[in-house]
């Protein structure tokens, strides 16, 4: 591949919580929740420079790699509290731009709980990434999942 190919993909996770929607929403929407559950296998505790979580907010985090820094600049383009929220970003590994996506989470009561439903699709610039990135993002669910379990009261 030359850095002039584009690879488009699209992937979607779902998840059920022991946590109803307004606690899965703001696990999301809070900086300091968030701070603490975030990360990947290959982005471990990045930070969160920015997290204006309405819409037209923005949000910013980076964090070292073994390929370089990650970093990741969002905005968000639709809110419904407790509800759903998509956001459009841009991921940069080590200088280069590595991608462009438009993602949804959506939070759906599912008895005491929640079904959280993530679609994402984009592009690539120059590889395909795509199994990469549904592997972090997973990763990263799975992550507030266990902050979600340990913290009942939060």
């Amino acid at each position: 591949m030359s850095g002039r190919d584009t690879v488009f993909g699209a992937f979607t996770i779902e998840r059920r919580f022991d946590a109803r929607p307004a606690r899965v929403f703001a696990a999301y929407a809070d900086r300091e929740i968030k701070q603490r559950w975030m990360g990947c296998d290959r982005v471990a505790a990045p930070v969160i420079e920015a997290l204006d979580f309405r819409v037209g907010g923005r949000e910013v985090s980076r964090g070292p790699g073994d390929d370089g820094e990650h970093r990741f600049d969002g905005t968000y383009l639709d809110i419904v509290p407790d509800s759903r929220f998509v956001l459009s970003f841009v991921m940069h590994v080590g200088g280069r731009k590595l991608s462009a996506s438009i993602a949804s989470v959506e939070l759906v009561a599912d008895g005491d709980g929640t079904r959280l439903i993530y679609n994402e699709q984009g592009v690539y610039f120059g590889e395909d990434g795509w199994a990469d990135r549904r592997e972090g993002t997973a990763q990263g669910v799975e992550q507030m999942a266990a902050w979600l379990a340990s913290n009942p009261e939060a």
